[in-house]
Protein backbone atom coordinates (compact mmCIF):
# COMPACT_ATOMS: atom_id res chain seq x y z
CA UNK A 1 0.00 0.00 0.00
CA UNK A 2 1.67 3.04 -1.18
CA UNK A 3 -0.35 5.39 1.35
CA UNK A 4 -1.27 4.70 4.42
CA UNK A 5 -3.32 7.76 5.30
CA UNK A 6 -0.27 9.05 7.62
CA UNK A 7 -1.49 12.85 7.52
CA UNK A 8 -5.08 11.68 8.33
CA UNK A 9 -5.35 8.80 10.27
CA UNK A 10 -7.46 8.96 13.72
CA UNK A 11 -4.28 8.14 15.84
CA UNK A 12 -3.22 11.57 15.29
CA UNK A 13 -5.55 12.42 18.32
CA UNK A 14 -2.95 11.03 20.50
CA UNK A 15 -0.36 13.44 18.62
CA UNK A 16 -2.88 16.38 19.50
CA UNK A 17 -3.35 15.09 23.05
CA UNK A 18 0.44 15.76 23.76
CA UNK A 19 0.37 18.86 22.40
CA UNK A 20 -2.13 20.02 24.59
CA UNK A 21 -0.39 18.79 27.68
CA UNK A 22 2.27 20.21 26.68
CA UNK A 23 0.93 23.80 25.94
CA UNK A 24 -0.99 23.59 29.42
CA UNK A 25 2.28 23.25 31.26
CA UNK A 26 4.16 25.81 29.63
CA UNK A 27 1.04 28.59 30.03
CA UNK A 28 1.61 27.13 34.11
CA UNK A 29 4.79 27.59 34.60
CA UNK A 30 4.84 31.26 32.56
CA UNK A 31 1.54 32.21 34.41
CA UNK A 32 3.18 31.21 38.21
CA UNK A 33 6.53 32.52 37.25
CA UNK A 34 5.13 35.72 36.35
CA UNK A 35 2.70 35.89 39.78
CA UNK A 36 6.16 35.25 41.71
CA UNK A 37 8.35 37.64 39.34
CA UNK A 38 7.28 40.24 41.18
CA UNK A 39 7.00 39.46 45.39
CA UNK A 40 10.94 40.29 46.23
CA UNK A 41 12.67 38.39 48.52
CA UNK A 42 13.12 40.08 52.27
CA UNK A 43 16.81 38.74 52.32
CA UNK A 44 18.16 41.07 49.24
CA UNK A 45 19.78 38.22 47.99
CA UNK A 46 19.93 38.23 43.85
CA UNK A 47 19.21 35.11 42.37
CA UNK A 48 22.70 34.48 41.45
CA UNK A 49 24.39 35.43 44.96
CA UNK A 50 22.03 32.66 46.13
CA UNK A 51 22.94 30.53 43.73
CA UNK A 52 26.80 31.62 44.42
CA UNK A 53 26.29 30.98 48.09
CA UNK A 54 24.30 27.25 48.23
CA UNK A 55 27.26 26.13 45.43
CA UNK A 56 30.09 27.47 48.27
CA UNK A 57 28.14 25.84 51.26
CA UNK A 58 27.81 22.76 49.50
CA UNK A 59 31.98 22.77 48.68
CA UNK A 60 31.49 23.11 45.07
CA UNK A 61 34.19 25.25 43.97
CA UNK A 62 34.73 24.54 40.25
CA UNK A 63 31.42 25.71 38.82
CA UNK A 64 31.08 29.33 37.21
CA UNK A 65 27.90 31.01 37.29
CA UNK A 66 27.27 32.92 33.94
CA UNK A 67 24.31 35.12 32.50
CA UNK A 68 22.60 33.75 29.57
CA UNK A 69 19.76 35.28 27.15
CA UNK A 70 16.52 34.22 26.83
CA UNK A 71 12.93 33.28 28.63
CA UNK A 72 13.86 30.75 31.29
CA UNK A 73 16.48 28.92 29.80
CA UNK A 74 18.44 28.75 33.10
CA UNK A 75 20.66 25.29 33.10
CA UNK A 76 23.57 23.43 34.42
CA UNK A 77 26.15 22.08 32.01
CA UNK A 78 27.80 19.27 33.66
CA UNK A 79 30.65 19.17 31.17
CA UNK A 80 31.54 23.21 31.09
CA UNK A 81 30.84 23.23 34.89
CA UNK A 82 28.67 26.43 34.30
CA UNK A 83 25.51 27.61 36.13
CA UNK A 84 23.38 29.40 33.39
CA UNK A 85 20.82 32.07 34.32
CA UNK A 86 18.47 33.51 32.11
CA UNK A 87 17.52 37.17 31.94
CA UNK A 88 14.75 37.21 33.74
CA UNK A 89 16.61 35.16 36.91
CA UNK A 90 20.07 36.81 36.83
CA UNK A 91 20.69 39.69 39.25
CA UNK A 92 16.75 39.44 40.34
CA UNK A 93 15.48 39.06 43.83
CA UNK A 94 12.17 37.76 43.18
CA UNK A 95 11.51 34.65 45.12
CA UNK A 96 11.11 33.00 41.82
CA UNK A 97 14.25 33.61 40.01
CA UNK A 98 15.72 32.61 43.42
CA UNK A 99 13.80 29.37 43.32
CA UNK A 100 14.91 28.74 40.06
CA UNK A 101 18.80 29.13 40.72
CA UNK A 102 18.52 27.14 43.83
CA UNK A 103 17.11 24.37 41.49
CA UNK A 104 19.80 24.70 38.95
CA UNK A 105 22.10 24.43 41.68
CA UNK A 106 20.49 21.14 42.93
CA UNK A 107 21.99 19.75 39.39
CA UNK A 108 25.23 20.98 40.51
CA UNK A 109 25.21 19.00 43.75
CA UNK A 110 23.90 16.20 41.93
CA UNK A 111 26.91 16.01 39.61
CA UNK A 112 29.24 16.57 42.42
CA UNK A 113 27.90 13.71 44.32
CA UNK A 114 27.26 11.64 41.38
CA UNK A 115 23.78 10.94 42.10
CA UNK A 116 22.51 7.72 40.33
CA UNK A 117 19.68 8.79 38.28
CA UNK A 118 21.95 12.00 36.62
CA UNK A 119 24.55 9.92 35.58
CA UNK A 120 22.31 7.44 33.53
CA UNK A 121 20.35 10.66 31.91
CA UNK A 122 23.77 11.82 30.76
CA UNK A 123 24.88 8.27 29.64
CA UNK A 124 21.57 7.56 27.42
CA UNK A 125 21.30 11.50 26.13
CA UNK A 126 23.86 10.57 22.90
CA UNK A 127 21.67 7.50 22.38
CA UNK A 128 18.55 9.24 22.55
CA UNK A 129 19.94 11.81 20.25
CA UNK A 130 20.57 9.46 17.59
CA UNK A 131 16.96 8.06 18.34
CA UNK A 132 15.49 11.03 17.96
CA UNK A 133 16.99 12.09 14.11
CA UNK A 134 16.71 8.81 12.71
CA UNK A 135 13.29 7.22 14.40
CA UNK A 136 10.66 9.39 12.38
CA UNK A 137 12.77 9.22 8.91
CA UNK A 138 12.52 5.38 9.33
CA UNK A 139 8.97 5.36 10.68
CA UNK A 140 8.60 7.02 7.35
CA UNK A 141 10.30 4.80 5.30
CA UNK A 142 8.44 1.72 6.26
CA UNK A 143 4.91 3.32 6.12
CA UNK A 144 5.47 4.59 2.56
CA UNK A 145 6.94 1.36 1.27
CA UNK A 146 5.59 -1.77 2.73
CA UNK A 147 8.20 -4.50 2.01
CA UNK A 148 10.86 -2.14 3.59
CA UNK A 149 8.44 -2.33 6.94
CA UNK A 150 11.32 -3.82 9.15
CA UNK A 151 12.24 0.12 8.72
CA UNK A 152 9.32 1.08 11.14
CA UNK A 153 10.08 -1.55 13.41
CA UNK A 154 13.51 -0.08 13.78
CA UNK A 155 12.59 3.49 13.80
CA UNK A 156 10.07 2.53 16.75
CA UNK A 157 12.99 1.22 19.00
CA UNK A 158 15.04 4.15 18.00
CA UNK A 159 11.69 6.07 19.22
CA UNK A 160 12.39 4.40 22.78
CA UNK A 161 15.31 5.70 23.45
CA UNK A 162 13.84 9.31 23.71
CA UNK A 163 10.84 7.95 25.63
CA UNK A 164 13.40 6.15 28.55
CA UNK A 165 15.62 9.87 28.67
CA UNK A 166 12.09 11.73 29.50
CA UNK A 167 11.56 8.73 32.29
CA UNK A 168 14.77 9.36 33.74
CA UNK A 169 14.64 12.76 33.60
CA UNK A 170 12.00 13.00 36.04
CA UNK A 171 13.41 11.41 39.21
CA UNK A 172 16.42 14.22 38.05
CA UNK A 173 13.91 17.17 38.06
CA UNK A 174 12.21 16.93 41.10
CA UNK A 175 15.45 15.42 43.71
CA UNK A 176 16.80 19.21 42.05
CA UNK A 177 13.19 20.39 42.95
CA UNK A 178 13.65 18.79 46.24
CA UNK A 179 17.06 19.86 47.09
CA UNK A 180 16.70 23.69 45.92
CA UNK A 181 13.43 23.97 48.82
CA UNK A 182 15.00 22.01 51.22
CA UNK A 183 18.96 24.23 51.06
CA UNK A 184 16.95 27.96 50.55
CA UNK A 185 14.73 26.77 54.15
CA UNK A 186 17.60 25.88 56.20
CA UNK A 187 19.63 28.53 54.94
CA UNK A 188 16.99 31.01 55.16
CA UNK A 189 17.51 32.40 51.97
CA UNK A 190 13.84 32.97 51.89
CA UNK A 191 11.27 33.38 54.76
CA UNK A 192 8.90 30.52 55.44
CA UNK A 193 6.10 32.53 53.83
CA UNK A 194 8.48 33.33 50.82
CA UNK A 195 9.09 29.88 50.28
CA UNK A 196 5.48 28.49 49.19
CA UNK A 197 6.17 31.02 45.91
CA UNK A 198 9.12 29.39 45.29
CA UNK A 199 7.52 25.24 45.78
CA UNK A 200 4.92 26.99 43.41
CA UNK A 201 7.20 27.92 40.55
CA UNK A 202 9.28 24.64 40.88
CA UNK A 203 6.41 22.80 41.02
CA UNK A 204 5.24 24.31 37.89
CA UNK A 205 8.35 23.72 36.39
CA UNK A 206 8.07 20.23 37.15
CA UNK A 207 5.28 19.76 35.61
CA UNK A 208 6.54 20.62 31.90
CA UNK A 209 8.84 17.70 32.02
CA UNK A 210 5.74 15.11 33.15
CA UNK A 211 3.69 16.59 30.31
CA UNK A 212 7.05 16.36 27.86
CA UNK A 213 6.86 12.36 29.39
CA UNK A 214 2.92 12.17 28.52
CA UNK A 215 3.42 13.68 24.96
CA UNK A 216 6.50 11.45 23.62
CA UNK A 217 4.64 8.55 24.87
CA UNK A 218 1.54 8.93 23.23
CA UNK A 219 3.66 9.76 20.14
CA UNK A 220 5.42 6.15 21.06
CA UNK A 221 2.18 4.40 21.28
CA UNK A 222 0.79 5.92 17.90
CA UNK A 223 3.42 4.41 15.99
CA UNK A 224 2.99 1.27 17.70
CA UNK A 225 -0.51 1.10 17.26
CA UNK A 226 -0.20 2.23 13.20
CA UNK A 227 3.14 -0.47 13.26
CA UNK A 228 0.34 -3.38 14.46
CA UNK A 229 -2.42 -1.99 11.91
CA UNK A 230 0.36 -2.68 9.25
CA UNK A 231 0.40 -5.99 10.06
CA UNK A 232 -3.09 -6.74 10.22
CA UNK A 233 -2.91 -5.54 7.00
Amino acid sequence: MPYYGFYFDPTYILVLIGVVVCFIASAQVKTTYKKYESVISRSGYTADQVAYMILRNAGITDVSIHHIPGDLTDNYNPREHTLNLSDKVYGSRSIAAIGVAAHECGHAIQHARHYVPLTVRSAIIPAANIGSSFAWPLVLIGLIIPRLNFCMTIGILLFSLVVILQLVTLPVEFNASRRAIQIIRDSGYLAPDELKGAKSVLKAAAMTYVAAMVSVSLQLLRLVILRNSRDDN
